[in-house]
Order: structure tokens, then C-alpha cells, then sequence
């Protein structure tokens, strides 16, 4: 983690500096001791307010937070509090996703041919397509239009290929694998 301090119209005593830094490092914890993560703290006094600006990036994460009072220590503390709701709710719809994920069903289909493997029929084309990412409903819109049995295509809610097919007793299927 890289903390990087900005002081605007006050010079920072050491003591300010220490504390201003190990409330930065204790949100850490979310991300461990090998991570890229930066943290620039702007501190800052404009008459008798203080003014404390937390930015963090890295790793998909961008998150800010602002804060002002009358003393800077207190102003550096509502910010970590800020941030670090900021970052822990982040971190509950990452582990929800991946939770989700993994209850997911995948219905599976599978055929036998009895026949010998010279009766297949030769595949006759093949058709390529790069296509925008799609949700669910747009996809289902876009089998109706194009009047198909099926549809593949790029899932933007959960960035996987799958399938939506028009079921034979009424409705629609979806198909998607997890890896």
C-alpha cells in the first residue's frame, strides 16, 4: 500500500503525520500486505476548517471521500470511517457475486447417437460474430427479433458466453456454464 500526503496551507507536524498514516494502513486489512494499492491523503486548512481528502485506487477500486471540521484529527478519522464503508461494502458485493456464482445451475443436455461415426453429416459452415455484451433481456428481444430457435451471446452481467433458446412448451431457456 502507497500512502502519499498532500499539505495545503499548513505545515504537518510529525505527530499529525504518524496518526494520518497508521489510519490509512489499518484499511490494509481489506486487501493484504501485497497489494497495489494507493492512497493519497490531501489535508488541508482554510481559516478554522480543516479539510481531509482521501483518494484509493487500484486492483478496480476507486473510491473517494471528503470530509471537514474544526480539528484535522477528527477530520481524518470520519474520512477512514468513510472509506472504509466505502471499501467493505465493496468487498460484500464482490463475495455475493462469487457466492451467486457458484449456486448456479447448469442445465445440461446430452444426446447418444447410435450410429457409426462415418454416418455424421459433414458440417457444411461455419458462422463468425463479434457481438456487443448483452443482458438478459436485451438477448431475449434479440431471439424475438431475428425469429432463431436460439441465440449465443456475450453476457454482460456476469461476463460469460451463454445461450438463450425458445423452449417447445412455451418460454425460454438459458444456458450458462460455469468454468
Amino acid at each position: 500500500m502507497n500512502i502519499s500526503f498532500v499539505f495545503k496551507n499548513f505545515e504537518a507536524s510529525e505527530h499529525l503525520k504518524k496518526y494520518a498514516r497508521r489510519r490509512m494502513e489499518k484499511l490494509g486489512r481489506f486487501f493484504g500486505k501485497n497489494s497495489d494499492i494507493d492512497v493519497s491523503v490531501a489535508l488541508s486548512v482554510d481559516k478554522f476548517r480543516h479539510r481531509c481528502e482521501v483518494t484509493l485506487t487500484g486492483e478496480g477500486l476507486h473510491v473517494n471521500a471528503g470530509e471537514q471540521t474544526q480539528d484535522m484529527y477528527a477530520a481524518i478519522d470520519i474520512v477512514t470511517d468513510k472509506v472504509e464503508s466505502q471499501v467493505k461494502k465493496r468487498v460484500a458485493k464482490v463475495k455475493e457475486q462469487r457466492r451467486t456464482a457458484r449456486e448456479t445451475n447448469v442445465d445440461v443436455f446430452t444426446f447418444t447417437m447410435d450410429g457409426e461415426a462415418e454416418d455424421l453429416p459433414d458440417v457444411v459452415g461455419t458462422k463468425r460474430f463479434a457481438s456487443k455484451p448483452l443482458y438478459l433481456d436485451e438477448a431475449l428481444m434479440q431471439l424475438e427479433s431475428i425469429g432463431s430457435d436460439f441465440l449465443v451471446f456475450f453476457n454482460a452481467e456476469n461476463n460469460r458466453i451463454n445461450v438463450v433458446y425458445r423452449r417447445r412448451n412455451q418460454g425460454y431457456g438459458l444456458i450458462d456454464p460455469v468454468l
